[in-house]
């Protein structure tokens, strides 16, 4: 079985992890700033479209006045879908399961935040509480809102994301 190994080359740094999705595209990375004041949305619901034969699936967010269309993947709509419909699979999904996690250990999801656009991918951050302590964990917008919603915990996001999106 070692043989398999001869030659192999190890890698230079072990004790950093490579990046997930190594881009050598010329960008700038991304600085996260401040994109002005959080706004509350409410989830007007989950879409699909179809555009020669390519299926998309979007969560649609909005304040009243501005809507914005975010992407997502097909079991993050369903995830997300559940919810809005007050269905429930004979299952806990994997978005159940983190509220359960939550609920037993004594945290709740205080809110999510949609707060940095880049290169055509929005950020998010989930809030959670446990106790007097807040901790800050990133996520995808998608996963953000599927949580945030088992929780009744309000969704924001930052006003000038939701200004560009109807400039386009």
């Amino acid at each position: 079985m070692s043989e398999e190994y001869e030659g192999s080359e190890e890698p230079e740094n072990l004790s950093e992890p490579p990046p997930f999705f190594p881009l050598d595209n010329g960008l700038p990375e991304r600085e996260p700033g401040s994109n002005g004041d959080l706004i509350e949305v409410q989830v007007e619901g989950v879409f699909v479209a179809e555009n020669g034969g390519q299926i998309s699936r979007f969560v649609l967010v909005s304040d009243g006045e501005r809507k914005l269309p975010i992407l997502i993947g097909p079991f993050e709509a369903q995830a997300i879908q559940l919810v809005l419909e007050s269905n429930r699979p004979d299952r806990p999904m994997t978005h159940d399961l983190i509220k359960s996690i939550l609920d037993r250990l004594g945290g709740i999801v205080d809110r999510a935040v949609i707060d940095d656009f880049w290169n055509t991918v929005y950020y998010a951050k989930l809030y959670v509480r446990h106790g007097s302590e807040e901790i800050e964990i990133d996520a995808r917008p998608s996963d953000a809102i599927a949580v945030a919603i088992r929780f009744s915990a309000p969704i924001f996001v930052a006003e000038s994301i939701l200004d560009a999106a109807m400039d386009e």
